[in-house]
C-alpha cells in the first residue's frame, strides 16, 4: 500500500556547509538518511515529497554543526498481508520468480505460480511451463498476485524485506491468463443462459 506520512526529526548541518541554502543541505542530508531505507511497521521510504526546516538551530557541546528540527512528508510503500498487487517478473530461478512490486521485490515460488503443476523450467529462457494448461511465465511478464507473507530481516546493510507471493487463486496470475479465464467464464454463462 502506498501512503504519504509525516515524519518529525532533526537534521545535522555540518560547518563545511554553512552559507549554503539551508533547505538544500537539509534535503540532501535527509535524502541519504531516509530514501530506500526500510523500517518495521512503515515499510520502505521511497521519496521525500516536501520538508520544512526550522531556521533556528541548536549547537551541542563538542560539535560545531547545527541541528535543525524538520518536518517531512514522505511517500512510503508498506506491503500488507493479503493485499493484491500487480508487478513485473524481473528475474527467474529454478525455484521461482522475483516480481517487482513498487520499490521492492517479492518471491513467487514455483508452487504458487498457477493452479497447475509446473512441469518444466527452461533455464536458458527463464520460462516456467504448466503441466496441463501449458501456460508459460517468463521474465518481463506482468502478474497480479496476493501478498501472503511479509517479514523484516536484518541484512548487512540494515533492515530488509522478504515478501512471499501467490497466484494460486481465481483472477490471479499472468494478466493474459486472467483475461482468458474471464472470457471462458463469459462463454459458459452465455451458453447456459444463466448469470
Amino acid at each position: 500500500m502506498w501512503r504519504i506520512i509525516t515524519v518529525e526529526d532533526y537534521v545535522r548541518i555540518p560547518p563545511s556547509r554553512f552559507g549554503e541554502p539551508l533547505d538544500k543541505v537539509a534535503y540532501e542530508q535527509l535524502k541519504a538518511r531516509y530514501e530506500g531505507k526500510v523500517e518495521r511497521d512503515v515499510g520502505v521510504f521511497v521519496k521525500i515529497l516536501s520538508l520544512e526546516v526550522s531556521r533556528k538551530g541548536i549547537i551541542t557541546f563538542g560539535d560545531g554543526a547545527t541541528y535543525h528540527k524538520v518536518k517531512l512528508r514522505v511517500l512510503v510503500f508498506t506491503p500488507l498481508n493479503n493485499e493484491i498487487v500487480e508487478g513485473d517478473v524481473v528475474e527467474t530461478t529454478e525455484y521461482g520468480a522475483f516480481v517487482r512490486i513498487g520499490p521492492v521485490r517479492g518471491l513467487l515460488h514455483k508452487t504458487q505460480m498457477m493452479s497447475d503443476n509446473i512441469v518444466l523450467y527452461d533455464k536458458a529462457s527463464g520460462t516456467f511451463i504448466g503441466e496441463k494448461t501449458k501456460r508459460k511465465l517468463s521474465k518481463g511478464d506482468i502478474v497480479r498476485v496476493r501478498i501472503v507473507s511479509v517479514s523484516y530481516v536484518l541484512t548487512s546493510t540494515g533492515l530488509g524485506l522478504r515478501i512471499g507471493l501467490t497466484a494460486r487463486q481465481p483472477f490471479l496470475g499472468k494478466l493474459e491468463w486472467i483475461e482468458e479465464d474471464i472470457q471462458a467464464a463469459r462463454k459458459k454463462v452465455a451458453k447456459t443462459g444463466k448469470q
